[in-house]
């Protein structure tokens, strides 16, 4: 089996045209094609993948639960030498 994840367009025509080359030759295969527009018509770009400008004022400090407690770790093995 072999993924492939491209981007396209779909014409003004509704239709969608691909053409992948597989690697494959005179022989039957599966497709399974999934369609997921993209928010406003627009590829997502290296901005849309960043953090927002404040994410990380309004993340810290937003644990609402019990204190968050480090247990003691106890003494560090002494191993004998190599």
């Amino acid at each position: 089996m072999e993924s492939v994840n491209l981007r396209s367009r779909v014409g003004a025509d509704g239709i969608l045209h691909l053409d992948i080359p597989s690697g494959f030759s005179n022989v039957e295969v599966e497709v399974m094609v999934i369609l997921q527009p993209l928010t406003s018509g627009a590829s997502a770009t290296a901005a849309d993948q960043e953090w927002s400008p404040d994410f990380f004022t309004e993340v810290v400090g937003g644990w609402q639960g019990e204190p968050l407690v480090r247990e003691s770790q106890g003494r560090y093995e002494i191993r004998d030498e190599l």
